[in-house]
């Protein structure tokens, strides 16, 4: 759980990081739009959860969907988009997080 929110999947710290993802930059979990689950990532998702995910479409980019691991701020998808870091505590994201955006964004 990172502040109020409670994250889903293989978590290793409180942070977002996970079995999957785990370096000192992988501090963000995604909300799905096929269940409104956040995960830090979409290998989490496809492990414990029941269903297939399906991206975001494009006309929902004003919704929060990411979620910093380090401070709980919560970002658009558009927000997110366009930053490299978190816009509240600076902690900077990865950006080979980029090579899966299709995974959770039309």
């Amino acid at each position: 759980m990172v502040g109020a929110t409670p994250v889903q999947g293989l978590l290793i710290d409180d942070e977002t990081r996970c079995e999957h993802y785990r370096g000192p930059l992988d501090v963000i979990a995604l909300r799905f739009a096929c269940c409104g689950g956040w995960y830090p990532c979409h290998l989490c998702h496809e492990a414990t959860a029941d269903h297939d995910a399906r991206p975001w479409p494009t006309d929902a980019r004003s919704t929060e969907a990411v979620l910093c691991g380090v401070c709980g701020t919560a970002l658009s998808i558009a927000d997110y988009l366009e930053v490299s870091a978190c816009p509240t505590c600076e902690a900077g994201f990865n950006p080979g997080c980029r090579l899966h955006h299709r995974l959770y964004f039309d």
